[in-house]
């Protein structure tokens, strides 16, 4: 079974950055894809950016070009890097291995105007 521990979230300002980190464990984790997703108040859990197992990534086209998704296998850790953050950007932001239905605690991303 996957075990996911997100961190990194925070308050900062729009125009400034943060990364986040997916530490991963189990099986799984090592063999297939790993993936962002993020969830405001009112609104639906959306896909961020993914990457696969060799280093392909994907990104949703809000925030292509700011978002920057790498991995480190011998960490075990997936990290987002966020640049050029917008208030809309605020929202609660969970990693997910692709194929694994478990959802790790989440880390809260809020970015003032």
């Amino acid at each position: 079974q996957v075990h996911l521990v997100e961190s990194g979230g925070g308050l900062v300002q729009a125009g400034g950055s943060l990364r986040l980190s997916c530490t991963g464990s189990g099986r799984i984790w090592s063999r297939n894809g790993v993936a962002w997703y993020r969830q405001a108040p009112g609104n639906q859990r959306e896909f961020v950016a993914q990457i696969s197992r060799g280093g392909a990534t994907g990104y949703a086209d809000s925030v292509k070009g700011r978002f920057a998704i790498s991995r480190s296998n011998a960490e075990n850790t997936v990290y987002l890097q966020m640049n050029s953050l917008k208030p809309e950007d605020t929202a609660v932001y969970y990693c997910k291995v692709n194929g694994d239905s478990t959802w790790g605690q989440g880390t809260q991303v809020t970015v003032s105007s």
